[in-house]
């Protein structure tokens, strides 16, 4: 009988927190899913120069200048504006910057894109950018890529403290040099 009531008592508070658990509601994968790019890449290497976290939109048969309007200012991705951080003081596009978290703006345009590390920090999109909160602004070289880059990325490549930080969307390529 003890073993009974036991058992009873025991299924009874399984059942009450089990209808806890199974009631939180997740949400859905987005559709312009979190990613990070890092220098260096190899996550056998934990002495990071330089890390972003981003959203990937993809173009789903739209062109980047619909997502990306030339001369607008950009958040770089989708949903929340570019994060970056650096680990250490760096040169980015030629110009200095100390170690700290900043976030990623871009200003498209046919031959060069402006790249824009400001100190604005979690910020949806670019619609409350503010031009008095930026730390510098360098301007990131466009070539054509001969594939094509359905889900905005941003990659980083190099030897020692040299790195170069890619951005790719459409057929294009924005590089911007980043020296530890």
């Amino acid at each position: 009988m003890k073993k009974n009531v036991l058992f009873v008592a025991v299924l009874a508070i399984v059942l009450m927190f089990s209808n806890e658990i199974t009631a939180q509601k997740f949400a859905k994968l987005d559709k312009s899913p979190m990613d990070a790019a890092a220098y260096p890449a190899s996550y056998k290497e934990s002495n990071k120069m330089v890390k972003v976290i981003y959203s990937r939109p993809q173009l789903k048969g739209r062109t980047v200048e619909e997502l990306a309007p030339s001369g607008k200012v950009w958040r770089t991705g989708a949903n929340e504006a570019v994060e970056i951080t650096f680990y250490k003081d760096v040169t980015f596009g030629g110009e200095a910057v100390k170690a700290g978290k900043y976030t990623l703006f871009t200003i498209p345009g046919e031959k060069e894109w402006t790249v824009i590390l400001s100190t604005a920090e979690n910020v949806w999109g670019s619609y409350f950018y503010n031009e008095s909160e930026d730390v510098v602004r360098v301007m990131g070289t466009v070539s054509k890529s001969n594939e094509l880059v359905e889900a905005f990325s941003i990659a980083f490549d190099g030897k020692d403290t040299n790195a170069t930080m890619y951005l790719g969307f459409g057929n294009v390529i924005v590089t911007v040099p980043v020296k530890g």
